[in-house]
Order: C-alpha cells, then sequence, then structure tokens
C-alpha cells in the first residue's frame, strides 16, 4: 500500500458529501482507510468529525480515533458521541489506546464512559489509568496471550486459540505458573514443532527480557530496539504478569520522545501543541526568550567592558560576531550529538568521560582550522598579522569552550536528574559568547594595544 497524501481533492470531495445525507458520505469514506479518514480530520471542524464517526461502524471508528493525533482531540470527540455509539467503541479499542484516549479527559468524564461498559472492559482501563502515561504500565496493553507451564501441547494450542479470539495480532506467548507470575516465552513456531507428547514447561524460554510497570517509556522503547523485540511483557515486583508492549506502542513513543525533546532543544514548552493557536505560543516560548535577553546582557556586557579597545580597533566589532558565532554552532553540534547519546543509553563515567574528551579533542581541530582561515582574511584584507593571530587563537579558543560545554554541560544535568535538553542550548550560547568576546578583546588589548 502507498502512504496516503492529503490532497485538496479529498477534502473537495469530502466536504460535499458532508453536505449531503449520511448515505452519500457513508459511500465516500468507504474508499479510504481508517488512518487516512484520521489524516483527513486535520482539515475539518469538529462538528464534521464527530458526524463522520458517528455515522462509521464502531470497529472502524475505533481505528479512525486511535490514529487521530492527540493535537485534534480525539478525547472530545468521543465524549460528545451518544453514549451508546460511544461505548461501542471504546469496546473496540485495545485498552492502552482507550486509556490513552480517557485519560485527556476529566476525572468524572472519565467515569461517565467507564460506567457504560462491560465490568471487565471497565476493569481493565481503571488498572491503567492508575499508572502515570509515561511509564510502561501507562502504555502497556493488559490483552495478554498466556499459558500455564504445565499444559500439555494439545491443551495449550487450544488455549492459544480461545485467547487470541479476542485479540488481533500476537507475537510471544508468555508462559505463567499458577499463580499468573511469569515464568517465560515460548513461540508457537516451537510449540507446532514440538512433539505430539510435549509439555510447556519443557519448550519455555526462561531467559527473556522484560520491564517493570513503573519502568520509563523511553527505558521500554530501548530495550525493545536492543533486543529486536516484538513485544515486551510487563510485571510488578513479584513477577505477576501485568500485560504487554508491542513494538507499534514503541514507535509512538519514540516519536512524542523525540518532538518533546526537539522542542526542548529549541527553548520550547513540550505544553505547545504544534497546531497551537499564537497566545499559547507566546505563553510558550516567552519566558525562554526572556531568559536568553538575559544572556545576551552578559555577553554585551563583556562587549561594553572593552569599549576602549573596540574604538581604537573598529574592526574587532565585526570578528567578535564571527567567534561567538561560530563557537555557538559548535557547541550546537556537540550538544545534539551528546544529547542523542544520552537518549540511547546511560552512559558509563568513561563513555561519559571519553564522550568530552572527544568533543574537545574535534573542537581544538576544527577552531584551528576556521582560525586559519579567518587568520588569512585579516592578513590579506586588514594587512595585519597580529590581529589574524589574535583572531586564530580566539577562534581555537571558544571551539574549545564549545566543545567543552557542549558535552559537559547535558552530561552534568542528566547527573542531576534535570532534563538536558531543556536548559542546555542556553547555558552552551551563554558561554561561547562570553567566551568568545572575552577571549578577543582580551587578546586584543594585550597583543594589539
Amino acid at each position: 500500500m502507498q502512504s496516503f497524501e492529503l490532497d485538496r481533492s479529498d477534502i473537495q470531495r469530502l466536504r460535499q458529501a458532508l453536505e449531503q445525507d449520511d448515505e452519500a458520505l457513508r459511500v465516500l469514506l468507504k474508499e479510504y482507510h481508517a488512518s487516512e479518514i484520521a489524516i483527513l480530520f486535520e482539515r475539518l471542524p469538529q462538528e464534521s468529525r464527530e458526524r463522520i464517526i458517528h455515522i462509521l461502524p464502531a470497529d472502524v471508528a475505533s481505528e479512525v480515533i486511535s490514529e487521530m493525533d492527540a493535537e485534534i482531540h480525539p478525547e472530545k470527540i468521543l465524549d460528545n458521541l451518544h453514549p451508546e455509539k460511544r461505548s461501542e467503541i471504546v469496546q473496540e479499542l485495545d485498552y492502552d489506546d482507550a486509556t490513552d484516549i480517557i485519560s485527556q479527559l476529566p476525572e468524572h468524564r472519565q467515569n461517565a464512559i467507564l460506567e457504560d461498559l462491560t465490568d471487565e472492559n471497565a476493569r481493565h482501563i481503571r488498572s491503567l489509568l492508575a499508572y502515570p502515561q509515561d511509564t510502561a504500565g501507562g502504555i502497556m496493553n493488559t490483552r495478554v496471550i498466556k499459558i500455564n507451564q504445565g499444559l500439555s501441547k494439545k491443551d495449550a494450542i487450544d488455549e492459544i486459540i480461545r485467547q487470541s479470539e479476542e485479540m488481533e495480532e500476537f507475537y510471544t506467548i508468555n508462559v505463567v505458573d499458577d499463580d499468573n507470575r511469569l515464568i517465560g516465552i515460548v513461540s508457537l513456531k516451537d510449540i507446532i514443532r514440538s512433539k505430539h507428547n510435549a509439555h510447556i514447561n519443557e519448550l519455555v524460554n526462561t531467559e527473556f527480557v522484560y520491564v517493570k510497570a513503573e519502568t520509563d517509556q523511553e527505558e521500554v522503547a530501548r530495550l525493545i530496539a536492543q533486543y529486536n523485540l516484538t513485544s515486551i511483557p510487563v510485571v510488578d515486583d513479584t513477577m505477576y504478569l501485568l500485560g504487554r508492549i508491542t513494538f507499534d506502542d514503541v514507535i509512538d513513543v519514540l516519536e512524542q520522545e523525540n518532538t518533546e525533546d526537539m522542542l526542548k532543544f529549541s527553548g520550547v514548552s513540550e505544553d505547545e501543541e504544534l497546531s497551537g493557536n499564537w497566545k499559547d505560543a507566546v505563553k510558550s516560548r516567552l519566558p525562554w526568550l526572556i531568559i536568553n535577553l538575559g544572556t545576551a546582557f552578559l555577553a554585551a556586557s563583556v562587549m561594553r567592558y572593552f569599549d576602549s579597545t573596540i574604538a581604537r580597533l573598529v574592526v574587532l566589532a565585526g570578528y567578535s560576531t564571527i567567534i561567538a558565532g561560530m563557537g555557538g554552532n559548535a557547541a550546537t553540534q556537540s550538544l545534539a550529538v551528546t544529547i542523542r547519546r544520552i537518549s540511547l543509553s546511560d552512559l558509563t563515567d568513561m563513555q561519559a568521560y571519553r564522550t568530552v574528551l572527544k568533543e574537545v579533542t574535534v573542537g581544538v581541530i576544527n577552531g584551528a582550522a576556521n582560525g586559519f582561515i579567518v587568520f588569512l582574511f585579516a592578513l590579506v584584507y586588514d594587512h595585519n598579522l597580529m590581529l589574524g593571530i589574535v583572531i586564530f587563537l580566539a577562534m581555537i579558543g571558544n571551539l574549545f569552550i564549545a566543545g567543552i560545554t557542549g558535552a559537559s554541560i547535558p552530561l552534568l544535568l542528566k547527573r542531576l536528574g534535570i532534563d538536558p535538553a531543556i536548559a542546555s542550548s542556553i547555558i552552551i550560547t551563554t558561554f561561547t559568547d562570553v567566551f568568545g568576546f572575552l577571549l578577543l578583546l582580551g587578546l586584543a588589548s594585550k597583543l594589539l594595544l
């Protein structure tokens, strides 16, 4: 299947169908996959979305709602539906998807929706709502295939068939004891290929990867990627089997985490919705810009301190922006690489040391290369050898600062329990601006005047 691209003609056809009766709209919607309808929703008003969800079969409507971007607020659509239709849709959703959507509503509305569900569905969703959203418990699905370790091959296959009727797909068969404590895993292939009189306790693999309910979702994603898993079981402290997390859940987690990191890295609050209005954007960004303004005053104060030097060598004003700008760019490169390494794994002390050493080395080499280019420029256009030397030394010094701060500051913030993506960029920009001006103007005062 080719990827769906939003086209103006699709929107026009959908809007025309919305102006007709429900049957015409229903016929048109059959041409689209549920995920495509979710994309089309981005261009439709809330009332049109609710009408479409209402006329779709419950199984299709549940897919559309689960595929909707969180910023389109699928929970509002669900909450505004007729209770009977809403219950049909929720019961078609996987428990983890239903929990994600319902959790965005006020508690009294959550209870109203859950009261209309069957006792079993409500119980599963309530149990998931108890976990923080960014943990394994918050993203797991409580629907799992599990068999007792004492079953024979025939009884195990019968049990797997029975349980799979309620699941669209499964990847791993969990083996539990009489108290529902996870013993290990077994593949369907191993069961089928085993001897007729085989028992599950002979086939179970007790060397397996699992996570606790409180494990951070980023750690879950890392484990699934590291071990190339299709799913991973979730247990409590006593190894009681709680649920599973599949690789498609992890894809959503990675997309969410990467978006948050990108926003933080740019000094934008994660609370700002990408499709939000200008008021929310100003509220989110202004505090960081004010902080950045304060650090800019700090850098400007260094230049003011060397007013007399700049007055006598006006050309330094132009070169100072080059030194500071190159330092900022180099620090951002170092910062991006270091934060990426931190996000992939927790660095040991030795790995952290090597990371800083590498970035310092890269900074000095790049500083020398760029400094030599600017040295030649000063020599040719300003006919001043000592000016070129000053710029050369300042460039090396500032890119050294860029390397050491770009690598060490996020590592330090991580050790202190602070998200390194939030404040690192502002801190390192301050360092490279201040030291860039200080190195260039300080050296010029000593060597050129």
